[in-house]
């Protein structure tokens, strides 16, 4: 390696390490002052780290990108989080319900953040808490969007739980009306008061990158309040996918070296 290229390697890593490490979002001037280097120099290198996907650029400020989500969990907690708190603080004062962000892991799907509205605070928001596939939507909605082959471990922790697999009231029967219907609904089962509606956000390629989830006492979910979530979750799953899918545009960010 030259030691032209290894400079090269330096400042993107020193950028990358700092975007990571960020209490909230840093500006490319806030990143450059960090880091100690020029501000047009940071650009460019912010530039090209986020056209490879190694960093998200949203409104000026700078997140973990889709590729270091792939390597770091800590790192999709905090850039999703931040990614989608507006979207979820809306979702929630549109439906007065409980909305929650997951994540699919080996396990099951972690929650790694949500928000409350007052009327619902005796419902814990389980924030780092790991879900069965079964239980709710969230987790129905993100393994639903699992080809067959990906989804079979999940269906192998159901089966052990000794939740039913088979059947109409069965969690295959569940995957399928999800994969139908688009939304994980969970209501009316008779050992819960709490309902759920979720629906996943995909990748370009199709599979699950993250699912909201709207979470309310099951009495709230008749089927008028049903549809109405399901209409305010698919503008908000889709703002998600908008914005986590933008940077395969294809199209490389010019070199302005503005903030905007």
């Amino acid at each position: 390696m030259t030691k032209g290229s290894a400079s090269a390697v330096d400042k993107a890593l020193d950028l990358l390490e700092a975007i990571a490490q960020a209490r909230s979002p840093m500006t490319l001037s806030e990143l450059a002052e960090e880091v100690g280097m020029l501000r047009p120099t940071a650009h460019r290198v912010l530039a090209e780290l986020t056209h490879r996907g190694w960093v998200f650029r949203h409104d000026g400020r700078y997140l973990p990108g889709p590729s270091a989500l792939h390597v770091s969990h800590e790192a999709a907690a905090n850039s999703l989080a931040a990614l989608c708190l507006p979207t979820m603080r809306d979702l929630s004062q549109s439906t007065d319900m409980m909305v929650n962000l997951q994540v699919l892991e080996r396990d099951g799907t972690r929650i790694i953040a949500a928000l409350r509205p007052e009327r619902l605070k005796m419902i814990t928001r389980m924030v780092g808490d790991l879900l069965p596939p079964h239980r709710f939507a969230g987790p129905l909605a993100l393994v639903a969007a699992l080809e067959d082959t990906a989804r079979a471990p999940y269906l192998a922790m159901v089966e052990q739980s000794g939740y039913p697999l088979e059947g109409p009231q069965g969690f295959l029967a569940d995957v399928e009306e999800t994969r139908t219907t688009g939304f994980a609904v969970v209501h009316r089962r008779s050992q819960d008061i709490i309902g759920s509606v979720s629906r996943a956000v995909l990748s370009r390629k199709g599979s699950p990158l993250c699912a909201l989830t709207v979470i309310g006492f099951d009495s709230d979910f008749d089927d008028v309040t049903t549809r109405t979530v399901e209409d305010h979750l698919l503008r908000a799953t889709d703002e998600v996918q908008a914005l986590l899918t933008h940077h395969t545009s294809g199209k490389r960010p010019t070199d302005s070296g503005e903030d905007a």
